[in-house]
């Protein structure tokens, strides 16, 4: 998911009630989990990629 950030992607789960999405970067000594969520449009919604590149940055801070 470039839009999100370098090493980022998306994992797709769909059931019968909801596509899941679930987004998430890998780094060399951690998987990080930014967000999960059921998408309802094909486009990701700004709103979720806006807050998956705040967590990074929250994450990449500490």
């Amino acid at each position: 998911m470039p839009a999100i950030g370098t090493r980022c992607h998306e994992l797709r789960v769909n059931d019968n009630k909801a596509n899941w999405r679930l987004m998430y970067r890998l780094d060399a000594d951690a998987i990080v989990i930014l967000e999960v969520f059921a998408k309802k449009t094909q486009a990701t919604p700004k709103a979720v990629i806006e807050l998956c590149q705040k967590r990074l940055k929250e994450y990449d801070r500490d």
